[in-house]
């Protein structure tokens, strides 16, 4: 069997932000953005300075609390080279990727950091980890990619006990293809780009694609109950997870990777979502899917939010068409994306798709459409055989036409395919100019989508006006299923002050969140809950439900040492 890479190999983020360190977002010829920007939040973005990156030695890191005798027993277990308690890699691995998170500490604000991180090479040291933790009474955070927005990384700042962070990228590689059952054993530690682009190169895919993709990992995906891009095909990660390994402290849970399963309350699930408060997740059986011949991404616009809908539902309830995903951005998000996209063309292809842009607009306001608020761009994907994709795109046109709906065609949808990851440094790029850019994701019914939709933008815009602040919300429906989808709102704002940041923050994200709740949506379609949404956790599920949760915890963790306080209070 290979050896597991090194931990000094182990991809991760910028310790102050989203990725790597050589890629930022620019608004260089980005016209449309700045005038966006100026009028809606009111940043000049034109003659603003560059943000400056944070540097780490201009704050106080405060020291580990780890005793030197238990850092040598993990040394001992791990090697030394698997030890890292130096300032970067403990700051780094103290926050995800929520926007508090991100505040904090390129603010320097380091409450309470983890004490040292370790990354295990196989089980074994995963088992041994576990065991020095509850020795000792330690607290442990495991950590794929860092990736999450909820706060399930974060360690408590009232917490007073030596907290170890496992960080399981050298658990990298899929360890069995089964190609005739279609499934594939994966180390939990793996990046989603490493398995994808090796199930490729053999003819396979998962297909699954969160927006945090390029630096999340599938024990991550699992511990987070993620949703992809593409679940309307391939499901969200319950559908895709079809067996899990994990370290307990009482030995491995193992659960069959087999397509179905009647064994009373199931064990696969209560690991799904559990953000490590039942042990280590150490593999993932994901089923695969043979690469299809043929890939589409089609775009599509409708003159309003109501008649997107109505063509979105009627693509879910279509007998005769099968999407890879849909996607529907209302007027805010569209004049968004297309502010964002253009530039000041300067090569004779680009002037002429400018023009022809200009051609088609200018047609859709003869026809009545309010072609700068309003309309919407959709889009859907297609994969399968040559003949299966052309007529699925052909059913799909008519339900759109029949819809008020136009269709774009391929090129727009392939700018959107190339760009889908690229969003989460926008949000790095805002932060530098004192500007919150921060989403929250629910799933509603058919139903209620439309109420949701409106309900929300008036609840933002009230506590916007309440703390006398501009803001700019948009949204755009994902996630589609048949009774219902997933809404997947934006919203930014210049915060007043750094003493003020996060109070005018969560003044805005809880008015977002309680409407969901109060609307009987979900707190969060595949955010997770961590911290961030666990306020809200009872209305989700209600106080019997959360009693049980806390009683699976309390039952298989009574010392509090797998990642205290995630999900619920206990």
């Amino acid at each position: 069997m290979t050896a597991p890479i090194a931990a000094a190999d182990v991809t991760r983020h910028k310790w102050w932000g989203w990725g790597q360190d050589d890629v930022a977002f620019s608004v260089t010829n980005r016209p449309a953005f700045i005038d966006l920007a100026r009028n809606e939040i009111g940043i000049d973005l034109a003659n603003a300075p560059a943000p400056v990156a944070p540097v780490l030695t201009d704050h106080e890191v405060p020291a580990t609390r780890l005793p030197g005798a238990v850092r040598e027993q993990l040394a001992r277990a791990l090697g030394e080279d698997a030890i890292r308690d130096d300032d970067e890699h403990r700051v780094l691995h103290s926050f995800g990727r929520s926007l508090p998170d991100l505040f904090r500490v390129r603010t320097g604000a380091f409450e309470r950091l983890v004490d040292a991180v370790v990354y295990p090479g196989g089980e074994e040291d995963v088992a041994a980890v576990l065991r020095i933790v509850l020795e000792h009474d330690l607290v442990l955070i495991p950590y794929g990619g860092g990736t999450c927005i909820s706060g399930s990384v974060t360690p408590d700042a009232e917490e007073q006990r030596p907290i170890l962070t496992m960080n399981l990228g050298r658990l990298s590689r899929i360890l069995e293809i089964d190609d005739t059952s279609g499934l594939a054993r994966v180390q939990a530690g793996m990046y989603g780009p490493d398995m994808e682009a090796e199930l490729n190169a053999k003819g396979w895919t998962v297909g699954h694609f969160p927006d945090s993709f390029t630096f999340s990992t599938v024990g991550g995906w699992a511990a987070t109950r993620s949703s992809g891009m593409q679940s309307d095909k391939y499901g969200d990660i319950e559908d895709i997870a079809r067996g899990l390994r994990l370290v307990h402290p009482d030995g491995v849970a193992v659960t069959k990777a087999i397509p179905g399963r009647d064994s009373g309350p199931s064990v696969h699930e209560m690991i799904l979502g559990s953000e490590g408060r039942l042990g280590v997740i150490t593999e993932v059986t994901v089923q695969v899917h043979r690469s299809a011949p043929v890939r589409q991404v089609i775009g599509y616009m409708y003159p309003d939010w109501e008649h997107g809908i109505r063509g979105m539902h009627a693509i879910a309830r279509s007998t005769d068409v099968t999407p890879t995903f849909t996607r529907l951005s209302d007027g805010p998000e569209t004049k968004f994306s297309l502010a964002l996209s253009s530039k000041t063309p300067t090569t004779t292809k680009a002037k002429v798709s400018a023009k022809v842009q200009d051609g088609l607009f200018a047609y859709l306001r003869s026809q009545g459409w309010d072609t700068s608020e309003e309309m919407c761009l959709s889009y859907v994907c297609f994969e399968g055989s040559k003949a299966s994709v052309e007529q699925q795109k052909s059913i799909v046109k008519r339900i759109v036409k029949a819809n008020g709906g136009v269709t774009l065609g391929a090129s727009v949808g392939k700018v959107y395919d190339q760009k889908k990851f690229d969003t989460p440094y926008l949000r790095d790029f805002l932060l530098g100019h004192q500007v919150f850019g921060d989403v929250c994701d629910t799933g509603a019914t058919w139903s209620s989508i439309n109420e949701v939709h409106t309900k929300v933008y008036e609840a933002f815009e009230e506590v916007q006006r309440a703390q006398d602040l501009p803001g700019f919300m948009f949204c755009h429906m994902s996630h589609s299923y048949h009774a219902g989808a997933c809404l997947y709102f934006t919203f930014a704002f210049p915060y007043s002050s750094e003493e003020q940041a996060l109070e005018q923050y969560y003044r805005a994200k809880e008015a977002v969140q309680q409407t969901f709740v109060d609307l009987g949506s979900t707190v969060s379609h595949h955010h997770a809950v961590g911290v961030e949404h666990r306020p809200w956790i009872t209305e989700d599920i209600g106080e019997v439900g959360v009693r049980m949760v806390e009683g699976l915890f309390a039952d298989n963790d009574p010392g509090r040492n797998l990642n205290p306080g995630k999900i619920v209070a206990f």
